[in-house]
């Protein structure tokens, strides 16, 4: 019989059609909703678990606590996964983050297959969240992801012995390519009370105004730390390292700590102890920190319950500090400290002989740096950043003022940055010695 457009039904009766089977399903829910016992609904969709062939691994976001590793390394590898049969995708960039950050929008089924020596795995992974209600110091809505992982069952072995670890891999080498060095700040909107921006801080130790010998010490220093991960193990030590740069403001430290995490190409979580509200928010944020990363406190002395207690702190009442000296030391190496690999903290000063003895001891800062004023050296390095010069017949006078002259890294710096020709600037660099040496002649002959 030939095909005739005669014998096609109506655009009327199709969507009556339609509105006839959306009634029926609706009808039906209904029913099964309101006329099937909740405890027989349940009793139901067990045994439908039972009879169907295919087995769903969930993978939440956090274990209590402590963030899950493995969900971190799904969200990244799946973002390599977004075939065009995806509908939705979540695309963000920071201001200053030269990448886009692509994931999966939830609700969203990825396919994926592995293939090993024993068979071809066909796999499903959906990413679901649900908001809850978190009662801290406010009441306030947290968002609590998890990815699901459907296959099928006879491939359980498979998918747990082969392909997770296979996606724990991946994740890492996909991570170690699109590595971007962020600074972190305390947030307690956040899931694990911290919040990020990429860390384009451009120091590095070829710029940093530093003695040669103590740069080569700390480089060394850094060095022997991320090599020896079984060394840690072995001898029953928690992978971790502190250091401790102490000096007069502007030398350098913070500078210093950017030119190791650009050196490591670790994340910096840069911790405000005047932030924080109680030791157990301490420890809450040391468990957020990830894997090779810098923990860094500035001003450490400037919390007076941390500072020497054979000192007397005359005006200060300890009892309204947040953080005790207790609950600090067991963040640096107690417990707690053993909640993650790899990880450096460093600790800033300007007045080392404030701080409390027992923070200073190995295990807690390793290594002590001095930043000290400008020295010749250093002062060498910032003309070879800012004038690009090496040599100059100026130098030798510079030199002569420096070996008696407190200025620091900083304050050259700025006198450098005034004049791009190299006689100009460096004459300026003079000027403001002469000037600093103008009161300790004065002083003298007086």
């Amino acid at each position: 019989m030939p095909f005739s457009c005669d014998s096609l039904p109506s655009s009327a009766t199709v969507l009556s059609v339609a509105t006839s089977f959306a009634a029926t399903a609706i009808l039906l829910r209904t029913i099964h909703n309101d006329l099937i016992p909740a405890p027989l609904r349940a009793y139901f969709n067990k045994l439908s678990a039972r009879l169907s062939s295919r087995l769903t691994l969930v993978v939440d976001q956090s274990d209590g606590l402590s963030p899950n590793h493995l969900y971190d390394a799904v969200d990244t590898y799946l973002s390599t996964k977004l075939s065009p049969s995806i509908h939705r995708i979540k695309v963000n960039k920071l201001e200053k983050d030269p990448h886009l950050s692509l994931s999966v929008d939830k609700n969203q089924d990825i396919p994926d297959t592995f293939q090993n020596d024993a068979a071809l795995v066909k796999l499903n992974w959906v990413s679901h969240s649900t908001l809850v209600e978190r009662f801290d110091s406010k009441p306030n809505k947290t968002e609590l992801k998890h990815f699901e992982l459907s296959f099928h069952k006879k491939h359980k072995e498979i998918v747990l012995a082969s392909y997770l670890p296979y996606v724990l891999r991946k994740a890492k080498e996909i991570k170690e390519e699109r590595k971007t060095v962020r600074l972190h700040t305390v947030d307690y909107n956040g899931t694990d009370y911290w919040s990020s921006v990429p860390l384009n801080h451009p120091s590095t130790f070829e710029t940093m105004a530093m003695e040669a010998g103590t740069k080569a010490e700390l480089i060394e220093d850094l060095d022997r730390f991320v090599e020896r991960k079984e060394y840690y193990k072995r001898v029953g030590k928690a992978w971790k390292r502190g250091y401790l740069f102490y000096g007069p403001p502007g030398t350098g430290k913070s500078s210093l700590v950017a030119a190791m995490a650009n050196y490591l190409r670790f994340d910096v979580y840069d911790l405000d102890l005047r932030e924080v509200q109680c030791n157990s928010d301490l420890r809450r944020l040391l468990i957020g920190t990830g894997n090779r990363s810098i923990v860094v406190v500035e001003d450490i002395d400037c919390n007076v319950g941390l500072q020497n207690r054979e000192v007397e702190t005359e005006g200060k009442i300890v009892e309204d500090d947040k953080i005790t000296l207790s609950g600090l030391l067991n963040f640096i190496d107690g417990l707690w400290s053993s909640c993650g690999d790899e990880r450096i903290i460093v600790f800033t000063t300007n007045h080392k002989d404030r701080l409390d003895p027992a923070l200073l001891r190995p295990g807690r800062m390793d290594l002590h740096i001095h930043m000290s004023y400008c020295t010749f050296h250093g002062f060498k390095t910032l003309a070879l950043n800012y004038l690009k010069i090496q040599e100059h017949q100026l130098f030798d006078t510079i030199k002569e003022f420096l070996d008696k002259v407190e200025a620091t890294p900083a304050e050259i710096a700025g006198q450098l940055m005034k004049y791009d020709n190299a006689d100009i600037a460096l004459q300026n660099v003079i000027n403001f010695l002469h000037n600093k040496d103008q009161p300790k002649t004065t002083e003298l002959s007086s």
